[in-house]
């Protein structure tokens, strides 16, 4: 028997300006200390009717086929591939990050034929090498990644959507850093198999993966004569519990599911079109501070995401000091960050409930003191942000 007093845990006082999770309302965690219920409760079956509805609101489509896989946004990766990727199937990967390279070892796994169109990570695929990579592969599954994580870099699907189409092929799309903050339109652009996580801009903890299909997408499934090799991912089996059936499948993480619903109930409330001009707005008083303190932006700003940001560190000063500054001085936590862009860049999230107004000011003070405490001259971070928010 160990000796050690286990307490009651308090974390520790923290504004969350990473990459994820963001800052979670209130409301969304005092629904999620309701009691708990049954998986199977009528009651619990109201709520996922909820969720359908509003999740197809946020994604911008009328897909029948949206539903929540119990799991985080890799969950949804993987549940995307694991059901429309076999051994031998021809998948076209848009690689320029860190999540296109997760996507690609999750189909390699399934000893999928692999090709990779490759940029620079924080650089976007234009209309044309779009159009002409697929033609000239003519896959069975195109995979993109929207929003990346790791550049703060954001891509347009509508040419990719368009060849792939074109050559009967489906397409992934990666929503996790977007979905809740910024448009995307998947009915617009023809997005086949989309995949979202509930800690980024919905608000809510980690541990659900918002999820949708067309009726292309659904028509395969339906056709796949071959076994899903994930017993729990297999979206046969889930969608008969999400859908008239009704059918067990597995203990679904309930509390989660209140958390969920309300996170999208206040999206509703606040508005899909408030929220964006909100996330825009503040996206663009960030990036006027961290240039007025000499943090020139890593992605080029027609392809900036409004929700993660990428500031190139300047000259001299350490991403691990200046990162533990924020944390253990003035509770602000964001990341560094990783493969090329190791010691380069912050990443910054201004996610859900972490996009305000009051959260720029106190990170751009903090990052000023920073930068002095390891000999880099700056000021007027704040003034260039607040100048933007006042302008509107």
């Amino acid at each position: 028997m160990s000796d050690k007093n286990y307490s009651y845990f308090q974390p520790p006082d923290r504004i969350l300006l990473g990459p994820g999770p963001s800052a979670v309302d209130p409301a969304v965690l005092l629904a999620m200390a309701a009691p708990t219920i049954g998986h199977m409760d009528p009651a619990t079956f109201d709520l996922l009717a909820d969720i359908h509805d509003l999740l197809r609101e946020v994604f911008g489509t009328t897909n029948d086929f949206t539903l929540t896989i119990s799991g985080t946004g890799s969950a949804g990766m993987e549940t995307a591939v694991v059901n429309f990727v076999r051994a031998g199937t021809k998948v076209c990967v848009f690689a320029n990050g860190y999540f296109s390279d997760r996507l690609t070892d999750m189909c390699r796994r399934q000893k999928a034929d692999i090709v990779r169109l490759e940029k620079p990570w924080g650089e976007v695929f234009s209309d044309d090498e779009a159009a002409e990579f697929i033609a000239r592969e003519r896959p069975e599954v195109v995979a993109f990644i929207h929003a990346e994580t790791s550049t703060g870099a954001l891509q347009d699907p509508a040419a990719i959507c368009k060849a792939a189409h074109d050559v009967g092929a489906l397409v992934i799309g990666d929503c996790v850093t977007s979905l809740g903050g910024m448009p995307v339109e998947v009915d617009k652009h023809g997005i086949d198999i989309v995949y979202s996580g509930t800690q980024k801009c919905l608000g809510v903890p980690p541990g659900l993966s918002p999820m949708t299909l067309s009726t292309g997408a659904v028509e395969a499934l339906k056709a796949r004569d071959w076994d899903c090799v994930s017993w729990y991912l297999d979206l046969k089996l889930i969608h008969e519990y999400w859908g008239k059936s009704r059918r067990y499948h597995h203990t679904t993480p309930v509390n989660m599911i209140y958390a969920l619903r309300e996170g999208l109930r206040l999206i509703h409330e606040e508005t899909l079109e408030a929220r964006f001009a909100r996330h825009r707005l503040h996206h663009r008083a960030l990036v006027a501070g961290f240039e007025a303190l000499g943090m020139k932006m890593h992605v080029a700003e027609q392809h900036r995401l409004w929700t993660l940001h990428t500031p190139l560190l300047p000259e001299g000063v350490d991403d691990a000091e200046l990162r533990k500054l924020l944390l253990e001085t003035y509770g602000i936590e964001v990341l560094g960050g990783f493969g090329p862009l190791a010691g380069k860049v912050l990443r910054v999230g201004l996610m859900g409930s972490s996009s305000t107004r009051r959260n720029i000011v106190l990170l751009l003070a903090a990052l000023e003191s920073g930068l002095h405490a390891q000999g880099h001259a700056a000021a007027g971070g704040v003034q260039a942000a607040e100048a933007v928010l006042a302008a509107g």
